[in-house]
């Protein structure tokens, strides 16, 4: 008897998913492209603070959401247009952090979100298929579209999207671990 194969797409959807089922939202919500939709809170473990995880974003926001394999913990970053940004189980244990990036980083993020190419980056505009298994799967929601991209060898990196995930990743507390 064959091994039943796993859907390429699955951990990216699954990943969005679980952050549709933690706000409430849909992806397919009708809203206007660029106009942030407004969502419930997800709780945060301990009872603490909460963070909003939006299915869309407006022109110069941005959010991660990262899941190493299929099991890990949902990692959820939100980044506003004047670079303040809270995360969501940064370090998988279930705390949320809040910062401010530094101007210049706010400044840089701000440019690379501008960048017309990001639209040719998009899930729908490169028909992205996830690769890999039990890789770590990050999926940026920007006003261009949903981009998502896995650490696996042999998958080319998005020129844009991919420097935008270095900036988010290099200037947060973020670290996944499995």
């Amino acid at each position: 008897m064959l091994p039943r194969a796993r859907p390429r797409l699955l951990p990216p959807l699954l990943a969005v998913a679980l952050a549709g089922a933690l706000t409430g939202c849909s992806l397919f919500d009708g809203g206007e492209p660029g106009k942030t939709v407004a969502q419930p809170t997800a709780a945060v473990a301990g009872g603490g603070s909460q963070l909003e995880i939006p299915a869309t974003v407006a022109a110069g926001q941005v959010t991660l959401v990262q899941r190493l394999g299929e099991d890990g913990p949902l990692r959820t970053l939100s980044v506003e247009r004047n670079g303040a940004w809270q995360c969501l189980d940064c370090a998988g244990d279930g705390v949320t952090s809040r910062g401010t990036l530094a101007p210049e980083l706010t400044e840089r993020l701000q440019v690379l979100l501008a960048n017309p190419a990001l639209a040719d980056e998009t899930d729908q505009a490169r028909r992205y298929r996830t690769t890999c298994i039990d890789a770590l799967t990050s999926s940026l929601i920007t006003s261009a579209g949903l981009i998502t991209s896995q650490d696996c060898p042999g998958e080319e990196r998005t020129p844009v999207a991919g420097e935008i995930l270095l900036l988010l990743t290099q200037a947060t507390p973020a670290e996944v671990k499995g």
